[in-house]
């Protein structure tokens, strides 16, 4: 049996994913710059959005399924006066308001927001990748079939509005796993009778991990030593840690 490449690495990694580069794409290039045998992330980001992404190498994918369960934090922009079926800047418009509208005003934006605090109802977007029969739902999308899909509850534990200028807006949300931001877009658009999608994402905090911790694909490639950006088994914060037992094979402080 051929053995495979690369090193035998325990440890994670937060990167910072750049735009326009899906999160397996992302992982690869860090795994080749880490030139590590077996690598994994926990929670993918579109291709148009950025921030932190969780990367695990070697024994540190034994986390990855506990952190798809964990509280996530965005910054989410808006553009008011345009709908997409895709509920992002990715989609086919399907509704614009009226030629002489000039955008929303902080005040209503703020007034309409409460409505999605605390337990909500979305549907998931046709473009996600729920299964259907065996199916993504985003492969019936392509092939223009619906499919009908039950609401999903959801926490929104925290929205603000960071800016709000006319026809975009800026807002931070902190939510619950299964929260698809760009549902709340097109859903607040709806309540301001305006409509509106996402133009941008980033996403800042996963858990108790932080975007401000995170390391670029540059910054790794540019590094004389990429190893150490990632992080042993021993930093894990307590709740992760416990589900390894001692002895890991070679962690990034030892090479």
């Amino acid at each position: 049996m051929r053995k495979r490449r690369g090193q035998v690495i325990d440890g994670w990694l937060l990167l910072d994913k750049p735009v326009d580069l899906s999160s397996n794409h992302a992982l690869q290039r860090a795994k080749r710059l880490m030139d590590a045998q077996k690598a994994g992330h926990t929670g993918t980001l579109d291709p148009f959005a950025t921030g932190l992404l969780i990367c695990c190498f070697g024994r540190a994918t034994k986390i990855a399924g506990h952190l798809l369960e964990a509280d996530k934090t965005y910054t989410a922009t808006l553009l008011f006066g345009v709908e997409t079926d895709s509920g992002d800047l990715t989609g086919e418009v399907v509704f614009e308001a009226d030629v002489s509208f000039e955008g929303v005003s902080q005040e209503a934006l703020e007034a309409v927001l409460p409505k999605f605090k605390g337990v909500i109802a979305q549907v998931p977007p046709m473009t996600s990748a729920l299964k259907h029969k065996g199916r993504p739902l985003y492969a019936y999308a392509r092939e223009g079939i619906t499919i009908e899909r039950p609401p999903r509850e959801v926490t929104i534990h925290g929205l603000a509005v960071l800016s709000c200028e006319g026809r975009t807006a800026t807002i931070k949300v902190s939510c619950s796993k299964g929260t698809y931001i760009r549902t709340l877009a097109q859903d607040i658009g709806r309540a301001l009778g305006v409509g509106a999608h996402l133009v941008a994402l980033r996403r800042d905090r996963v858990g108790t991990f932080d975007i401000k911790d995170a390391f670029t694909l540059e910054q790794i490639a540019e590094s004389a030593s990429p190893l150490k950006a990632i992080r042993p088994l021993s930093e894990l914060p307590a709740e992760l840690a416990q589900i390894f037992i001692k002895g890991p094979a070679i962690e990034p402080s030892q090479l």
